[in-house]
Formats: structure tokens, sequence, C-alpha cells
């Protein structure tokens, strides 16, 4: 039997687990599932089992439909799941069993779904629409409209009825906005039965690579992943000064290679790394703030990376292994701005090193758990091949499989791992619902925008609004972002700044690539800024603390990381675009330096304590050292040799001259 430690551990584990899901529940419209028992809990799991099994044949190679029908049969999963898993009117409308009103919902989305797949290629020999076409569009667009409300919230499904009112009424709209308007059979053409729609690129994304991705995080997740981060950050970071906190950095960017969700890791890391941090004197609102600082940069960090780094490949028809590796510079530059700032906090309050004592040796982690990273390292080498995303995704959940039932046979727990390996396949396909929902309705203003030409003539009227400045272009690019990633899940503010924001980065002679991952950063950051950041609200959550008060401190702690896009805009070296080894050693250099002394000034504390002169000197020679150029980058690095220097040499003195007063007075 296991001892009364083992137990009150395990304890802990489910109260921990608990309260993440209560979180998520609360703040993320996402995870607010309806809680089913007897027959109807069977059929979902059933449904969901048998999505997740589509999924990967389709993906295999054993059986291949074409991409409209395969999306079609992708959304016709996402909305059943949807008008099932999610009520109608929050919370008070969960029960045992779906509404009528619901089957009503499932029935019409079903069928209009499925149209697609039984008589698209009757319609594409025709080459016309018929009435019956429309009838079926207006149905689907309604569905999904519904269902975007209830999965992801009403904010985006309001944004798409105005972007149909938009065309619709558009010869009504004055000015450079205005165009001739369309009839609502034209609309619904256009977003039903083309491939610009709600079956266009986001949604395709979503039913090949973003699913296999989000099964593969749920699989490494029910095999016991996250204990293996947990225990490999302790012993790489646990040693040091603040250890602590320089855990819950660590365990979130290793968490993120998998997750690539911004709420998702914060719950999955928070309840471990929250008590861990204010054990150690770390206050409440910083411990919960660094968390969501630190979870948000899990969707910047690869390979997996969060579902619209998919999107991006295939708008910039670039293999996704390119995406990979010009993420991983500014993603590792945004966690070492966060590990300096939590270096700095750590001094000042005077803290000291995790006890060995409390440290699992590193060789004995890795001899019990170490087989766990085998499909990480998979999927990165198939990337790295130049494998497709679904390929390298197919076969890390295979890896996943074949390592843990190989295991289990050797401890005895190989049926408790099929069970595992169920469970994986319904969770795997209930996270994909609520992003799939949303790449499906973005297909609608993407629909809408590309008849209209409102993208260009929004990118055209940033471009003269910055009068030719990149840098006033991107800085606009970045409130765009930043204030639809208030409403909007990411996913959803990538693609429509990639649509509206981007084009004008690439009319300045920026490169697509670095247009495009400047639009994702931001819509990604978005997660952290105030006064709607999710992020924050979902630490806030897990440790009890004022979320108004979480969101500035998170805010704060990020904001180093705010200027990493811009870098990647002037120095294309950070992304490994068009430049020498040299020029990427020397721009990672400089820019890793500009992030630590921009932590330092956010800080107040480089060496000693900095008053308001030399911390704004200390700002500006951060920003110096990330902006590019022979001549900014020593103009910085002086700046802050010499602050440094002169602190360091200040120190040295009244130090020398204590023990000098010391031994006089002995």
């Amino acid at each position: 039997m296991p001892d009364d430690t083992t137990l009150a551990g395990g304890a802990r584990e489910e109260i921990s687990q608990a309260k993440a899901e209560e979180v998520l529940e609360k703040i993320d419209k996402e995870s607010s599932f309806r809680k089913y028992a007897g027959k109807w809990a069977m059929l979902v799991s059933a449904l969901t089992i048998l999505m997740s099994t589509y999924h990967l044949v389709t993906s295999s190679g054993v059986w291949v439909l074409p991409a409209m029908q395969h999306r079609s049969v992708h959304l016709a999963f996402l909305l059943t799941l949807t008008f099932l898993l999610y009520p109608a009117f929050g919370k008070k409308a969960k029960g045992s069993a779906p509404s009528p009103f619901d089957l009503v919902w499932l029935a019409f989305s079903v069928i209009s779904s499925l149209y697609i797949l039984f008589y698209f290629d009757e319609f594409s020999i025709r080459g016309t629409a018929v009435t019956r076409d429309y009838i079926m569009g207006a149905i689907v667009i309604v569905c999904v409209l519904e269902a975007t409300r209830r999965s992801v919230g009403k904010e985006l499904m309001i944004l798409s009825l105005v972007f149909l009112a938009y065309g619709f009424w558009g010869e009504y709209i004055p000015g450079i906005l205005g165009h001739t308007g369309f009839s609502l059979r034209r609309i619904i053409y256009q977003t039903y039965l083309s491939s610009e729609g709600i079956f266009g690129v986001a949604l395709g994304v979503s039913a090949t690579y973003i699913f296999l991705f989000i099964l593969f995080g749920a699989f490494l997740a029910e095999t016991g992943m996250g204990g293996f981060i947990k225990d490999f950050a302790m012993c790489l970071a646990g040693r040091t000064i603040g250890g602590e906190a320089k855990v819950a950095i660590v365990t979130c960017g290793l968490m993120g290679m998998i997750n690539g969700s911004a709420v998702g890791n914060v719950a999955a890391t928070g309840t471990f790394t929250i008590p861990l941090m204010r054990s150690a004197g770390f206050k409440p609102v910083f411990s919960a703030a660094l968390v969501a600082a630190a979870g948000t940069g899990g969707m910047i960090m690869p390979p997996v990376m969060g579902a619209a780094s998919f999107i991006m490949a295939e708008y910039l028809r670039m293999d996704y292994s390119k995406i990979m590796l010009a993420a991983a510079i500014p993603a590792i530059l945004y966690y070492i701005s966060q590990y300096a700032y939590v270096h700095i906090e750590a001094r000042k309050l005077g803290m000291q090193k995790v006890p060995s004592a409390q440290i699992t040796p590193i060789v004995t982690v890795m001899r019990r758990q170490g087989y766990m990273i085998v499909p990480v390292v998979v999927i990165v080498w198939l990337l790295l091949k130049g494998r497709t995303p679904l390929y390298a995704a197919f076969y890390g959940i295979l890896s996943s499989v074949l390592v843990t039932s190989g295991f289990g046979i050797f401890q005895g727990t190989f049926f408790a791992s099929l069970k595992w390996y169920l469970r994986a396949m319904e969770q795997g396909a209930r996270q994909s619902v609520s992003v799939g929902v949303a790449c499906a309705v973005v297909g609608i203003i993407n629909g809408i925008t590309n008849m209209s030409g409102l993208g260009l003539v929004l990118g055209n009227s940033i471009v003269s609004l910055a009068q030719g400045s990149v840098i006033l272009t991107a800085f606009l690019t970045m409130v765009v972002c930043i204030i639809l990633g208030m409403g909007l899940p990411t996913t959803a503010c990538y693609i429509i700044t990639a649509t509206i924001a981007a084009p004008a980065l690439t009319k300045m002679g920026v490169p697509p690539l670095a247009a495009h991952m400047f639009s994702y950063y931001f819509a990604c950051l978005s997660n952290l800024t105030p006064p709607v950041a999710i992020a924050s609200y979902g630490a806030a959550g897990l440790s009890g603390q004022n979320p108004s008060e979480v969101g500035w401190a998170g805010f704060r702690i990020a904001l180093p990381g705010f200027v990493i896009p811009f870098t990647f805009i002037y120095a294309p070296a950070l992304l490994f675009l068009n430049s020498t080894v040299p020029e990427i050693i020397l721009a990672t250099v400089t820019a890793f330096l500009g992030v630590v002394a921009a932590a330092a000034a956010m800080q107040s504390y480089l060496l000693a304590k900095l008053n308001l002169f030399f911390r704004l000197l200390l700002l500006a020679g951060a920003c110096l050292l990330i902006f590019p150029g022979l001549a900014t980058d020593l103009a910085g690095l002086a700046i802050v040799l010499g602050i440094g220097g002169g602190q360091y040499f200040l120190l040295r003195k009244n130090a020398l001259k204590k023990n000098t007063l010391g031994e006089n007075a002995s």
C-alpha cells in the first residue's frame, strides 16, 4: 500500500488539477464544457474518439478525401461537438442531456456541412449554384456563427456579423471603405462554395496540422509529460538564486513546446509553480504575473507554437520548419528577458538557492522519465528533415504510443496505458473544437475582405498614415494586433491582422516572413495586454489575486519582450533571413544584451539600485543594442558597460572601505 506521504501528494495533485479546471471554466470560454453522465457521456466520448480516429487515418495516407470534402467532415465534427458540449446560455443551461433546441442546431449543422461532402462534385460539374446550394450555405453560415458564440465568444461572432453587413451594405459607406455592395447570393457563394470562405485555408489548416498537433499535445499530457517537465526544469534552474521562479519560466517554456496555448500553459504549470514561488518569498501577485508572462511565451516557442503558426506557413507557402527556425531566437530572447527580470528581483529580495536536497538529480529524472522526450525529438527531427507538419505530427503521436506502451509493458501498466490513449483521443478532440470553429468563422471575414478589397485599402491607409516610416507602420500594426486581441482568440487575431496589417509592412520593404511573424508575435502577446489579459486572469484565478493587479504586473514583466518583434523588422538575421552566420551571431548577442538591460531598467536595478536618470539611460542603451547597426550597437554597449562598470567599481570601493573600517575597529 502507498504510504501517507504518497496519498497526501496524490490528493494535492488532484486538488491542483481540479483548481486548474475550475479556473479554466471560469475565465476561458473554450474550456466551459457541459458535464454529461450516463449514455450521453458515452456518446460524446465515442464521437470525440471517432473524430480523432478519422483525422489519424486521413493523415496517415490510408484514406484521403479531396480538400473541400475533408474540410466539410472536419466542420461537421466541430459543429456537432460544439452543440453537444457548449450550452446555449452559459453554465445555467448545463445538464445531463442536450436540449431539443441544441439537437435542432446539431441536425441543421451536420446536414449543411456534409452537403459539401456529397454534392461538391456535382456542383463542380455544373459550374453554377442552384437554390438548394444557397439554402445550405445560409444554414451553415448561421450555424457557424452560433457555434462561435458558444465556444469562442460573442466578440468574434459580432465582428463576423459586422463584416457580413459590410459586404451587403458597402455601397452606403462613404469614403475609401465604400464599395459597390454584394447580393446575399454572392456573399453566400463566396463564403460557402468557394475556397476563400468558411472552407478556406484556415479551416484546411485546422483539419490537418492544427488538429494533429493538439492531439499530439493531449497524448503527451496523458502520458505524464507534465511531471517530467516539472522535474527536469527543477534540475536545470532550481540551483540558482531565485530558482523557484526560474523553474516557472523553464517549465512554461518547455511545456509551451508541446502545448501552444497561453491559458492552457498557465493552468498546467501554475498549480505547481505559483505555490512554489510564494513559499520561497516572492509576492503572490508577482508569482501569478510571472506564470502568465512565461505561459504566454509558449505560443511562440518551437516546435509546436500556437495554432496560427501553421496558418502562417500556409499563407506564406513556406515549409513549417522555416517558421519554426525563424521563431527560435525571438522565443529564447523572450524567455531570457524574463529570466533576467526574475534574477534581478531575487537579488533585490536577497534570496538564496534552492537546497540541493529538494532537487532530484537529473540523472535520476532522465532514468525514470527520460523516454518521454522521444516523441518531441521525433517531431523536431522530422520537421528539420523537411517533412510536412502533418507527417511529423502523425509519427510524433505514433512514437508517443509506442514508447509509452513499451515502457508500460516493463512496468506492468500496459492496459492502464490503453485507457490513457483513449482519454487522449477524447481530450484532443475536445480541445480542438474552439480553435477549429474560430478558423471556420474567420473564413467569413476573409471571404468578405477578399471580395471587397478591404485588406488592400486598409494596408494602403496604414502606409499613408505612417508617411513612409517603417517604425510607425510597425507601431500601428502592433496597435491593431493588441486591440483585436482583446476580444479575439490568438488564431483569429493573427488571421485578420495577416490579411489587413501585415501587407502594410511588406509594402514598406519588410520581408514577408518578418511581417507575418511580427503580426503573430503581437497576436500572442495580446493575451498579456490589459485591460483584457486572458492569461493573467487565469493566473490570478489560480493564485486568488486581483486580476487587474496581476494583469499589470504581467505586462511589466513581459514589456522587454514587446521590443523583440521590432528587432526582427530591422534585423531579419534574428529570423535566419538573408544573413551570414556572423551577422546572425552579432544580432543575437546584441539583442541578448539589450533585453537583459531592458529587464534591468524595468526593475531599476542592475548591480545596485538605479536612480531615474540612470534607469532611463540604461533603457536607451537597451533600445540601441536591440535595434541593429554598428553605430547603435557600439553606443548601446558603451552605455550599458558604463553603467554596469560604474556600479561594480562603486560597490567594490564600498566593500573595501567597509573591510578597512572593520579592521581598524578590531
